[in-house]
């Protein structure tokens, strides 16, 4: 099933977040505007210097006043993202400002008037989004810009301006705090989190890894019990290897939540640690990185009475419908990698896993079930409960169910790599970089490559996978789905930025080390029921992604409505005060 409604739209609006430009660039285009309109008003004989008093002086004020305001109440503020501001703020008033020489040149002062008081709202707007969703906070570095044109104005026009301006300010500064109010309810009712707030947050998270996002979170999680079958491999003399399959989704976004799982996971253990992709949506996002701990806590749990075995089976490849399965037994464990590539491979329901991982007990005590996550092809998808794709992977696992137990079990082997990649988190792979398990059984060589990224580009699974199998018998690939990669999108996936010809050399790398590793090994499996670990809850995204654009829909209805009656009181205040 698509996730083709809220949330797409949802994810779509990334496309208007950026970088603010440099702040002399920001400056320099402020100095020379004002220039430009000081040249053109007096050219049609108007008011001299208006551009430089009006507009350039006012906005610079701003600019070096705002960022320490922000600072002294504990919030950060950039340069650029204040000169920046300044100088919008300085073209919308020229714009308005320079209408009313196109309409009539007496009406000036009252569209400047206008501006200085759209200037004051749309700084709040904004410094409220960015700062500090607290308003009374948020006043006087928003003021900064329009109360300097506003004393400016006084040398400009008349007397009676300055009571204009101070009216105009209090119009359009109620009105959108009314409009900052009808932003930040809806979330507010339904989740008892501040829209804003939340916005704050983010902001802090892309500038400076600000964590305070985890708060939201964990005010609208909720407590789950999961499953989490793991594979613990140890050999003589040699590095262990643990292959553990959480069924919790890496994310949300960076290291917030559970962004980071496969490094700290690996954190909790001595030996290697593979952390594929289990079934699990973002419904299933851990609210804090703490929570991490809660499952390397329970995984560990269950090492403790294991009775290992030095045997396994070859790894057997079933196909049913869009899927693929590769199944291998390791003792008393069945281990199952899905996959549908060349066709979309993407997050799986957790009831999905969960009711596999049930109807597989009839014939091994624990399932290590894996959604490979290797193929991101159209838009982002889950695969829910009941439809076709659900049937397509039950009933290849089935089909495994059913022959597993029959396989010859045979002295296993295994080797193991870990290669740190060139490539950053910006270019899709995570901070374990890539992670290979060979598993040599019944002379049949199996390879597990595991990337730490978030899916991978079409294609690049297959070239990949054809490269292994010129020196192995089977292999498939996997991604740990680790939102590190992502700090805004889940569109960062492996071979989009970095071509698959420059990941090969790593890859291969990583299967000689691998080989080259091989040597007996013992191996037992667990399941761990990991208690009280609170994820994002069921439906949570779905139902903010609703109430957001359900906000976003009436936003521009609501601005336009105080824009209009905005301006209709201004030339009422205009006429009286005239």
């Amino acid at each position: 099933m698509a996730v083709t409604g809220s949330e797409v739209r949802i994810e779509r609006l990334t496309r208007f977040l950026f970088n603010a430009p440099s702040w002399p660039v920001s400056i320099l285009i402020l100095v020379i505007l004002g220039l430009l309109i000081d040249g053109a008003t007096m050219r049609l004989g108007q008011m001299q210097f208006l551009g430089t008093l009006g507009f350039t002086l006012p906005a610079l004020f701003a600019f070096l006043a705002t960022k320490p305001a922000i600072e002294v109440m504990g919030h950060q503020m950039t340069w650029n993202r204040s000169a920046m501001l300044s100088l919008s703020c300085a073209i919308f008033g020229v714009i308005i400002s320079l209408t009313a020489l196109v309409i009539s040149s007496p009406l000036l002062p009252l569209f400047y008037a206008i501006s200085l008081g759209l200037t004051f709202g749309l700084r709040l707007l904004v410094l409220v989004a960015i700062a500090d969703y607290r308003i009374p906070r948020m006043l006087p570095p928003a003021a900064t810009q329009s109360l300097a044109g506003l004393l400016l104005g006084t040398f400009l026009f008349k007397a009676s301006f300055l009571l204009l301006g101070i009216v105009l300010h209090l119009v359009f500064g109620l009105g959108f705090v009314m409009l900052i109010w009808a932003i930040d309810r809806p979330l507010y009712r339904a989740f008892h989190i501040r829209g804003l707030s939340f916005l704050n947050s983010f902001l802090a998270h892309l500038t400076d890894g600000s964590k305070g996002l985890e708060a939201f979170f964990r005010e609208i999680g909720e407590e789950v019990t999961i499953p989490q079958v793991t594979l613990f491999f140890r050999r003589e003399g040699k590095k262990g290897l643990v292959f553990t399959v959480p069924n919790v989704h890496p994310g949300p976004i960076g290291e917030v939540g559970g962004g980071n799982l496969p490094r700290c996971m690996q954190s909790g253990f001595s030996d290697l640690v593979m952390v594929p992709h289990g079934a699990a949506t973002h419904d299933f996002n851990l609210v804090s990185e703490q929570e991490i701990g809660k499952l390397i806590r329970a995984v560990r749990a269950t090492r403790e009475d294991l009775t290992y075995d030095s045997r396994a089976s070859t790894s057997v490849r079933y196909k049913y419908g869009s899927v693929s399965l590769l199944a291998q037994v390791f003792d008393r464990t069945l281990l199952l990698v899905t996959t549908r590539s060349p066709e979309r491979t993407e997050d799986l329901d957790f009831n999905i896993g969960m009711t596999i991982m049930a109807e597989g007990h009839r014939a091994f005590p624990h399932i290590a079930f894996v959604d490979a996550h290797n193929c991101l092809a159209g838009e982002i998808t889950y695969v829910h409960p009941g439809t076709r794709l659900a049937l397509e992977y039950l009933s290849a696992s089935t089909v495994a169910f059913d022959a597993a137990p029959t396989y010859p079990r045979h002295t296993l082997e295994i080797g193991q790599a870990h290669i740190s990649v060139p490539f950053s988190r910006e270019q899709g792979f995570g901070d374990q970089g890539i992670e290979l398990m060979v598993a040599r059984a019944g002379g049949q060589t199996t390879a597990y490559l595991l990337l730490d990224g978030n899916n991978v580009q079409p294609g690049v699974r297959e070239v990949l996978r054809d490269h292994l199998l010129k020196q192995v018998d089977e292999a498939e690939v996997m991604t740990t789905d680790s939102h590190v990669v992502n700090t805004v999108s889940g569109r960062n996936p492996v071979g989009l930025k970095v071509p698959v010809e420059e990941i090969l050399p790593f890859v291969e790398k990583a299967l000689s080390e691998a080989l080259g590793d091989l040597s007996p090994a013992d191996v037992a499996g667990s399941t761990a029921w990991c208690e009280g670990v609170v994820v994002f809850g069921s439906h949570r995204i779905a139902q903010m992604a609703s109430t957001v654009n359900t906000v976003l829909l009436f936003i521009p209805l609501l601005s336009a409505g105080m824009l209009l009656l905005a301006f209709l009181l201004s030339v009422l205040a205009y006429i009286i005060i005239g």
